[in-house]
């Protein structure tokens, strides 16, 4: 278990990132709102506890929690990084032609027949890249778009927790034990395939907060049950992993997330883990036992107005996230430190109130810095990245959406 962070600290460094962030924004010749930094010495400590939290297995990068090639290859550069868990195949696509990587994973199915007419017409492509497959039906939009011999190919086995009838976890493979994991193997094989590897994504343990401030006995029932998760998942990758090996030789076993690292890479089975928000560290990640938050990844927007001596306005500032909808989906107004979002308007479109003591102390025209609740997200609302070291803009860097790429 990480040693406690204590609230007085985190007041003064995020007191600490307002002052350091404004002086280096200051000289960005077109401060375009929202202006996305991340933190470039935070980005690399953050990639190097993520592989020593590996325990010397390889950390494969997923893609849509950054979506910025340059911090791509970057964590790609690092040692213990090694491949991309891509989520669109004309992303995967576009990352091998650019040659930013040789290795990708598909991270969930597709069906895009354009897209894989390119990757069988491909020799780099065919040799680089593997589709995620959990049907046979997967199979056959394949072998729709041309000849499948040699096209690699993983299995993506359901992580879920299975408590009698109930499924806790993500909703993503059918496959469910040995058995129809097993039939669909040998259809892969009997039709040209290369079955090559294998996925159990543990969402339940790796994407869920387990020591939230304020929520003791919930925090407590997750951890139980992440216990029960880790436990029963062992014993499922354990008979699917001896079934495959009477059927292919497998490269690899990807599993698990930022928030699972140390569980999953105790499994034998598993071979490498996959992990991306832990690089960025967005608001989701920061109430978890096994690790210490270091948030990389911040959006400024500016004051424009001043309702009241406590009440600030910024201009826009409306990211919310992907999932349930909640408050655990809004961004978290971080830096300067001591301003919140208000009941009534929240982080609007246009313009977003904020409230408290810091409040007190902006300017029309000063920063406030945010954090989105999830990390690749921010990078659809920006063209460009500042890299941020020190109190000084090192480096500005396009997104896919800078590129001009929509996936």
């Amino acid at each position: 278990m990480t040693a406690p962070h204590r609230p007085l600290d985190e007041a003064v460094e995020r007191q600490r990132l307002a002052r350091r962030l404004g002086p280096a924004v200051a000289g960005v010749d077109d401060p375009a709102s929202p202006l996305v930094a991340v933190d470039r010495d935070a980005f690399d400590a953050n990639a190097a506890e993520l592989v020593r939290r590996a325990a010397g297995k390889p950390v494969r990068v997923a893609s849509k929690s950054i979506r910025v090639p340059t911090l791509l290859a970057r964590a790609l550069g690092t040692p213990g990084f090694h491949g991309v868990l891509s989520y669109s195949l004309r992303e995967a696509l576009w990352l091998v032609d650019e040659g930013l990587c040789d290795d990708v994973v598909m991270g969930y199915p597709t069906v895009d027949g354009t897209a894989l007419g390119l990757l069988l017409g491909s020799e780099r492509g065919r040799a680089a890249i593997t589709l995620m497959v959990d049907s046979v039906d997967h199979l056959d939009v394949v072998a729709a778009a041309g000849p499948v011999a040699g096209v690699r190919v993983a299995i993506d086995v359901d992580a879920g927790l299975r408590l009698g009838p109930a499924h806790v976890g993500p909703k993503r493979s059918p496959l469910t034990d040995v058995d129809p994991v097993v039939g669909l193997a040998r259809d892969v094989v009997r039709r040209g395939f290369a079955l090559v590897g294998v996925m159990t994504y543990e969402g339940q343990v790796a994407g869920v907060p387990d020591d939230v401030p304020g929520q003791r006995a919930r925090s407590f029932v997750v951890r139980r049950l992440k216990g029960a998760s880790v436990a029963q998942l062992a014993d499922r990758r354990e008979r699917v992993a001896r079934a495959l090996a009477t059927i292919a030789e497998l490269e690899f076993w990807n599993a698990g997330g930022s928030g699972s690292i140390e569980s999953t890479v105790g499994d034998p089975v598993v071979s490498e883990v996959a992990a991306g928000s832990g690089l960025l560290v967005p608001g989701l990640f920061d109430h978890y036992r096994s690790f210490r938050p270091r948030p990389a990844a911040f959006f400024g927007v500016p004051v424009v107005r001043r309702p009241a001596a406590d009440v600030v306005t910024v201009a826009g500032g409306g990211f919310v996230a992907s999932g349930a909808a909640g408050r655990d989906r809004l961004p978290l107004p971080w830096a300067p430190f001591g301003l919140h979002l208000t009941a009534l308007e929240g982080a609007g479109e246009v313009q977003t109130p904020l409230t408290g003591p810091g409040a007190r102390a902006l300017a029309i025209g000063d920063w406030v810095w945010f954090r989105h609740a999830k990390a690749g997200e921010l990078a659809e609302h920006a063209n460009t990245v500042h890299l941020v070291s020190g109190d000084a803009v090192i480096e500005s860097v396009p997104t896919y959406r800078g590129l001009g790429k929509a996936w």
